[in-house]
């Protein structure tokens, strides 16, 4: 068995016999009636620990998949070596920029306490907050922390800018950023939404071209975004959430090692898509990653073959079905003419068309999406169609992303939501 393969084994095997250290350790209170369960509504996959913060309020903008009756939140300190407080926090409706809504701000409270203390490695699950929202709703989750974070866990590629000032000012309506943009994601991992019993997610797990890179900032024009929207206008679907599980850098087999980024999906897995409360299916973007790691890095147990990449998405379905979960492969994008991270090699240009034709052919998942068709330039098929292009040849524009969002087959899933 080879170091990857070896790697990997090792990751499933803890993923099975314990519990993951993303697990919550308080649990949120408040459940919703008979009439609702909780589904995830929105999420931002943990990356890696960020710098230092003083102590600070963070004030970040979310779009829902999903209305329901109310929400809760969940923070992680997954990279954290060391307690962190968080607290107050509260969340309210969005208005533009920094501001709220009057009128609609409320507390959010964790085992009824203001403050919570997230445990390394762990996170927190907040109580039911009565708030009504509609699907495709932006709210506003205020944070503070009291102590600052020493390692606050990241989700570097946010594409919504984050507001920073200094002191509680969770509750202002009107909030006076300091410091330059930032985009990133801080603590923040998920908003669930108490809703209907027939409501359910669908996780797209994924790498940068998932995370949106090559979208417009503030425009929720990320791929699987456009995918809400498709299925709030389509009544028949309009139950179903979309919660982004992408990771930029992300790769199936290994963990980050620059520049690529996080845990690899076969180790977070569980945490990121599985756990995720209402989950029905889950679309498998990924591989590209995988491959051009083989071309750019040194160290023979990052350098992995086709058949290891696709021994890894077998992994990936097996846990899933496991669960119950149904799950969609998406064969890998075109990737002539980038430059980032590297030129892609012969023997990486193989590779790709290798895993392709293997998600096509072999009947692995329950569903195919062939991203590779929809978005290549039919001149030459293996770059992305100039229209649909960002500019770096890697990452679509906004059109292309909502290209592969016109690209899921509604009927397809209607017939697996009966």
């Amino acid at each position: 068995m080879t170091a990857a393969l070896k790697s990997v084994a090792l990751g499933l095997a803890c993923a099975l016999l314990s519990l993951t250290p993303f697990a919550a350790v308080q649990a949120g209170t408040a459940a919703p009636d008979g009439d609702h369960h909780w589904v995830a509504s929105w999420g931002a996959a943990p990356v890696a620990a960020g710098p230092m913060l003083p102590p600070r309020t963070i004030r970040q903008v979310i779009r829902t998949s999903l209305g329901g009756t109310a929400v809760r939140i969940r923070l992680s300190n997954l990279f954290g070596s060391e307690p962190l407080t968080v607290g107050p926090v509260r969340v309210a409706r969005h208005v533009e920029g920094p501001l709220i809504q009057p009128g609609t701000d409320q507390a959010v409270t964790f085992n009824g306490m203001s403050r919570a203390v997230l445990p390394p490695g762990g996170s927190v699950l907040s109580d039911a907050v009565e708030l009504p929202v509609a699907a495709l709703e932006s709210l506003v989750v205020s944070l503070y922390l009291p102590n600052g974070a020493s390692a606050p866990m990241v989700h570097q590629v946010g594409n919504q800018t984050v507001y920073l000032a200094q002191g509680d000012v969770t509750s202002q309506a009107r909030f006076e950023p300091e410091g330059e943009a930032d985009d990133t994601r801080y603590l923040l991992t998920d908003l669930d939404v108490a809703a209907t019993k027939d409501a359910r997610s669908f996780v797209v797990l994924g790498d940068s071209i998932t995370d949106g890179v090559g979208s417009s900032e503030n425009a929720n024009a990320r791929w699987p975004d456009r995918l809400a929207e498709r299925l709030q206008g389509t009544p028949s679907l309009a139950s179903i959430a979309v919660v982004n599980a992408g990771i930029a850098g992300n790769r199936i087999l290994n963990d980050g090692a620059a520049p690529y980024r996080g845990p690899s999906s076969l180790s977070r897995l569980t945490r990121d898509v599985l756990d995720k409360p209402g989950v029905r299916w889950v679309l498998l973007l990924q591989g590209g990653n995988d491959i051009s790691a083989s071309d750019l890095l040194e160290a023979a147990d990052q350098k992995v073959s086709a058949a290891q990449i696709i021994e890894g998405m077998r992994m990936i379905i097996t846990r899933a079905r496991a669960r119950g979960v149904q799950v969609w492969g998406a064969t890998l994008l075109p990737r002539g003419g980038t430059t980032f991270p590297a030129p892609p090699s012969a023997a990486a240009l193989a590779k790709r068309e290798a895993v392709n034709a293997w998600i096509r052919e072999s009947g692995a998942f329950d569903v195919v999406v062939d991203f590779d068709r929809v978005m290549r330039d039919p001149a030459r098929p293996s770059h992305l169609l100039p229209a649909y292009d960002s500019g770096d040849h890697l990452h679509p524009n906004d059109a292309g992303y909502q290209a592969m969002a016109d690209a899921i087959d509604l009927a397809r899933l209607a017939e697996q939501s009966r």
